[in-house]
């Protein structure tokens, strides 16, 4: 890759930044989305309701490796382009499903949008990995997660200000409605509130992209591939077995990220906290994540290194899965809470370590860490799964789906990344 002068460096820096600011209010809305469409579309149980994470995360799956093609064709600044175009149409598909109260075509809106984000996000991370110095890029990428989180603190403010505002006095006015026209009428006054936000968000995604288009946003090409020293070269993005891991590590990270911002309101209302104040819990959780990605802008490289930043994280998290399991009320949600201090850094990390020497296999490898989102469609529905179904306490349900994800970081930072690095290979566990 050509290296880049400050002016262009800054100027990739500030569009990526309101991209990342763009993309993390939506996806950060599902935390609200969730209660919201439980009580709007009248679902039975948690686990109906987590079908917005898992619509919304399988999407990445799905299109990372096309969106890797496609950027491959246009290259990365219409790539994020289209990415802005397509989550536009996807929050226009709420407008038909809020009118028909129709919770498979909420989804269906939810998985367009997630579409949209698998090509934007296949296009940006490794466009600010690699944008400028490798050993400065989760620094870089901090600076991203600030812009990202910090637009996932206000979204669901302004969303819950919005589609549920006296949210628990609606939800007592419904359940003791007994004229089945009355209850239609304000479960169809209830879902025309999520209408307006979502066409405010489409005419925002549909002018920046236009934007983007428009921006003197610098293009730039994957970096050369570095010299094999005798070694065979590689001939696949499978012979980086680092970078394997690196998507199973994004997986485990990604589903703890999302149990705690989506599922903390759902863990309070379990313990009988009102609606009205556990619509707001995501917020805590990203707060504590905007806290977590200052700390990484003002540490890294200088006195962290990546590695060390994914080892410290790995480790609080672990440490406070414990503290969540064996606490109880406020108490166990603020522990929840500070679990977005833990997963800060790991993002930023993982990123530069992952794709780390890939070359030529730039994209590619970014298209499967982007596939490793998936984790955020598998890991939080169990959560409900395990406390409806099999009748696990709620602590218990929680704990047995966060605990093993961090186990699973904490390796990877000790070993996991250096895996095809050294003369010994290591294997690759199975999934």
């Amino acid at each position: 890759m050509s290296a880049l002068s400050a002016a262009n460096q800054r100027t990739a820096i500030i569009i990526i930044g309101i991209l990342f600011f763009c993309f993390g209010f939506v996806t950060w809305l599902n935390g609200t989305l969730i209660p919201f469409l439980k009580l709007a579309c009248q679902l039975e149980n948690d686990i109906q309701a987590f079908f917005v994470t898992s619509a919304f995360y399988m999407a990445y799956f799905f299109l990372a490796l096309p969106s890797a093609k496609i950027l491959g064709k246009v290259g990365y600044k219409k790539g994020m382009a289209l990415g802005l175009f397509v989550m536009a149409i996807g929050s226009l598909i709420f407008i038909p499903a809020a009118n028909s109260r129709s919770f498979p075509l909420f989804l269906v809106g939810l998985f367009t949008q997630g579409m949209g984000l698998a090509l934007l996000q296949t296009a940006s991370n490794p466009y600010i990995s690699i944008v400028g110095p490798i050993e400065s890029a989760a620094k870089r990428i901090s600076i991203m997660g600030i812009c990202n989180k910090l637009a996932g603190a206000l979204s669901p403010l302004i969303l819950s200000a919005i589609v549920l505002k006296n949210a628990q006095s609606i939800e007592n006015n419904i359940a003791t409605t007994t004229d089945p026209v009355a209850r239609e009428v304000l479960l169809g006054e209830l879902a025309q509130r999520i209408i307006p936000p979502y066409i405010i968000i489409a005419v925002v995604l549909t002018i920046l992209a236009i934007l983007i288009v428009l921006s003197k946003l610098p293009e730039i090409s994957n970096p050369e591939e570095p010299q094999s020293n005798g070694k065979a070269e590689k001939t696949s993005v499978f012979g980086f077995p680092h970078l394997l891991l690196g998507v199973l590590c994004i997986f485990f990270y990604v589903g703890v990220e999302v149990l705690a911002g989506d599922a903390i309101g759902t863990y309070g209302k379990a313990m009988g906290i009102s609606l009205d104040t556990t619509k707001y819990f995501t917020t805590l959780t990203l707060v504590a994540m905007l806290v977590g990605y200052i700390v990484g802008i003002f540490t890294i490289p200088k006195y962290l290194s990546q590695q060390k930043a994914l080892l410290g994280s790995a480790i609080l998290g672990i440490l406070l899965c414990v503290f969540i399991y064996f606490t109880h009320g406020y108490v166990a949600i603020a522990g929840i809470a500070l679990l977005g201090l833990a997963n800060a850094l790991m993002w930023p990390a993982l990123w530069p370590m992952a794709i780390d020497g890939l070359g030529k296999f730039t994209q590619v490898g970014a298209a499967m860490l982007v596939m490793g989102i998936v984790g955020g469609a598998i890991i939080p529905p169990l959560y409900p799964a395990l406390k409806d179904s099999l009748q696990f306490s709620n602590e218990l349900s929680f704990f047995c789906c966060a605990f093993p994800a961090y186990i699973y970081i904490l390796y990877y930072a000790l070993s996991g990344h250096k895996a095809g690095k050294t003369n010994i290979a290591m294997p690759i566990p199975a999934v």
